[in-house]
């Protein structure tokens, strides 16, 4: 049996449904082809082991050494003994953040995390085709699990009436619910939101039909 990813797991079946059916009601309103998608990470950060094994190893051979040291009466700066704490400490540190990719989050910046989040928004954007709609009205709610992060790209006849910043309280909504484990309310409300914003600018054609995904799970 295929093991299920994070993102796969985040939503019940029924959630999913609720998400699907909240995409469904915004566009009965708008033109706007919505398009939620959750993904595990941004990007792998590989660096982000290599920090956490050094800090780690770090702080623990320097507070441990003195007390080695005296056992083999040796002296408490002794590099040697400085050594054989830090290289087991940065190897079993590196290890546990390979395999628990949820405690990366605690080796990385905020900046750096916006960063990801965004660029991989982008490229997300145009790998499912969001540009692809008839009047460029895709619009990408893209929301990164290990980052807690969530970011709202439309496409380009969007982003000619409505500016990024209109969607900054959808993201609020959406980060703010994940923290509070009500995920699946907070994505259907920020659905809404986008929806009714579209609404006025892109209001529903007699001639509309759905050409997007209602959500897609990587």
């Amino acid at each position: 049996m295929k093991t299920q990813s994070m993102a796969q797991k985040f939503f019940s079946a029924d959630e999913q449904k609720q998400i699907s059916d909240a995409v469904h009601l915004a566009e009965l309103k708008t033109s706007g082809e919505l398009v939620p998608m959750l993904v595990c990470e941004s990007h792998s950060y590989p660096l982000a082991a290599v920090r956490g094994g050094t800090l780690v190893a770090s702080i623990g051979a320097l507070l441990g050494s003195p007390m080695v040291a005296r056992q083999f009466w040796l002296e408490p700066t002794n590099v040697w003994v400085f050594l054989a704490l830090f290289v087991p400490l940065f190897l079993l540190t590196h290890f546990l953040i390979k395999i628990f990719p949820g405690l990366k989050r605690w080796f990385l910046s905020s900046s750096e995390k916006d960063e990801e989040v965004q660029n991989s928004a982008f490229a997300a954007f145009f790998t499912e085709k969001l540009y692809k709609t008839k009047d460029a009205n895709g619009i990408l709610i893209y929301i990164s699990l290990l980052e807690r992060r969530a970011w709202i790209i439309a496409d380009s006849g969007i982003n000619k009436r409505i500016p990024q910043e209109k969607w900054q309280d959808a993201v609020a909504v959406i980060t703010d619910g994940i923290r509070r484990k009500e995920q699946c309310q907070a994505l259907c409300k920020a659905i809404a939101m986008v929806g009714d914003i579209l609404e006025k600018e892109f209001p529903i054609q007699d001639d509309d039909r759905n050409e997007l995904h209602n959500l897609i799970i990587c």
